[in-house]
């Protein structure tokens, strides 16, 4: 096995992968192609490729995250992690299909205006029966943040005012549009939620 000394790392893929396995395992049980948006490090994809070998686990993410992929990918030598695409949400997608969807920690980091399109661009590449699982923290309307999530937002907006925590009933309605309908809130911990969207029509 290849070994990489200066591979990205993140603490945060460490802390939260075994809950949202949990949750993948679930939702996932029957799927075959998985699309990882904002796959970052690469943590993610060798983690739950290596725990689900049924699936096919497609990372994605800029052109600048590539390389640290290729490292995780590479390291771990998985049978069902290909090659990871680049994919900016404004740019092109990948002309394929998939029968779900993950991406976490990744619609407080997009503007609102690329979340919109995120969830738009779902119907080009997810089938009829698709699966939708997104990862991070939410605001629920009449809720205030816990002071965690409070200082969390106010850093992302005071790097760029069009970032910040994204609320569930916002984005749950950009599902609703698409045909997706909500088939589970899940706590987390540090104050994450795990929602997951199945899609039918």
């Amino acid at each position: 096995m290849m070994h990489f000394i200066n591979k990205p790392y993140s603490p945060a893929c460490d802390r939260n992968g075994a809950p949202i396995l949990e949750a993948l395992q679930l939702h996932f049980a029957d799927r075959q192609r998985v699309l990882e948006i904002g796959s970052g490090s690469g943590q993610h994809a060798v983690r739950f490729a290596a725990a689900l070998p049924h699936l096919t686990w497609q990372a994605s993410d800029r052109e600048d995250y590539l390389p640290g992929i290729r490292m995780w990918l590479d390291e771990a030598n998985l049978p069902n992690t290909p090659p990871p695409l680049p994919l900016d949400v404004r740019g092109p997608w990948p002309d394929s299909k998939f029968d779900a969807l993950f991406s976490a920690n990744t619609l407080h980091i997009m503007s609102w205006e690329e979340v919109r399109l995120f969830f738009e661009r779902l119907a080009l590449i997810l089938s009829v029966d698709a699966r939708l699982c997104i990862y991070g923290p939410f605001r629920y309307a009449g809720q205030p943040f816990s002071p965690g999530n409070a200082e969390f937002d106010a850093a992302l907006r005071a790097e760029d005012p069009r970032r910040g925590i994204r609320d569930f009933e916002a984005v749950n309605a950009l599902a609703i549009q698409q045909g997706f309908q909500l088939m589970e809130d899940r706590a987390m911990p540090a104050n994450n939620r795990c929602l997951s969207w199945y899609r039918c029509g």
